[in-house]
């Protein structure tokens, strides 16, 4: 007797969107793809925080502008009392808009993703795969409970090794990382010695809001990098759209568009060479959550290098693939909590 073949579970969706026309195209573009069924339509934040509780939905499509609740409050409602992954979706890149969908990822949101482009659109598919696609990747996340915000602990910083000059911070994340390096970031002060590099994954059109939103939580100042921009200390340079981003033999930062490693661009395992071809030893690698294993690699060659290098832990990451594969390939000197991160920058970048 044959064991019939096991079913695709199938990924059940919840809405929320004021806008009927709107939310009908979006349950169309959802009903249309086998391995999503809409379950649930919310037309404001009270409804969308009740039909999670009621349908305990794989995953959340939530808007940000809504009446009575907006998405943001009920993002972090819905991650007090029952977690499941949300994924912001906006309509406009304007300012307001931006920052209040990058302090719903604080709350627990994992992704945020523009709305697909209407059928007369040039962008229109690419765009809708975007959104379908981020859907069904965030649908995987195992999220957590997120209780009540507490004053953050104060960690010293860990032992490090007996380091010479360092001259250069490199970061990398994805899935949860403008939370994370918010966090890094706010322990870090103004006059900081050294210039920090980074590769974010996020849907494009988005980094500039990011880099807007990061400024407002940190006292470093931090932009999206610029060809041949000279870097600055205490300054953050954020990847731009489809650029690798890299330093030059001169020191001056570098973006590419070779092809794609690990399957990104901009790549965290690019920016990680780079800078060990460069700085090696006073070089600082950090690995961030995120799905895949952009970075691992990279993180390795750092290493090698004598650079220093720090892996995110697995109970602070929101995915803990990106940080568990370099863990995996031996490429993490320490294995931190973002706390922790900012301190051990703070410490190495000082003491030289």
């Amino acid at each position: 007797m044959t064991t019939p073949p096991e079913e695709k579970r199938v990924i059940r969706v919840l809405v929320a969107e004021d806008s009927a026309v709107t939310r009908e195209y979006l349950v169309h573009l959802l009903n249309t793809d086998p391995a999503l069924e809409v379950v649930g339509i919310a037309r404001d934040g009270v409804e969308a925080v009740e039909q999670a509780q009621r349908l305990k939905p794989d995953v959340i499509a939530m808007d940000i502008h809504m009446p009575r609740l907006d998405g943001y409050e009920a993002t972090r409602q819905i991650m007090e009392r029952v977690p499941t992954p949300i994924v912001m979706v906006t309509a406009s890149l304007e300012r307001d808009e931006v920052v209040m969908s990058f302090e719903a990822l604080r709350n627990g949101a994992l992704a945020v993703v523009a709305k697909p482009a209407g059928p007369d659109h040039p962008d229109r598919d690419e765009s809708v795969r975007q959104f379908v696609d981020t859907v069904k990747l965030m649908a995987e996340v195992k999220v957590v409970r997120r209780w009540p915000r507490r004053p953050p602990a104060r960690l010293a910083p860990p032992p490090a090794r007996a380091a010479g000059r360092i001259d250069v911070v490199a970061i990398g994340a994805s899935t949860g990382g403008p939370q994370t390096i918010a966090e890094i970031l706010a322990g870090l002060p103004r006059d900081l010695p050294v210039p920090i590099l980074a590769v974010q994954h996020i849907a494009p059109g988005f980094i500039g809001g990011l880099a807007e939103w990061l400024n407002g939580q940190t006292a470093l100042g931090v932009k999206v990098a610029e060809p041949a921009e000279a870097m600055r200390p205490g300054s953050m340079y954020l990847a731009p759209d489809g650029f690798d981003i890299g330093v030059a033999a001169d020191g001056r930062i570098r973006l590419v568009q070779d092809p794609a490693s690990d399957g990104f661009r901009p790549s965290a395992s690019y920016l990680f060479h780079s800078v060990a071809a460069v700085y090696g030893r006073s070089a600082v690698g950090v690995l961030l959550t995120g799905m895949g294993r952009d970075g691992a690699d990279g993180l390795r060659h750092l290493r090698d290098a004598g650079g220093v290098t720090i892996a995110q832990d697995a109970e602070s990451s929101v995915v803990f693939g990106m940080p568990g594969e370099a863990i995996r390939l031996g490429a993490a000197g320490y294995i931190l909590a973002p706390a922790q991160i900012g301190a051990m920058i703070r410490w190495l970048a000082v003491r030289a």
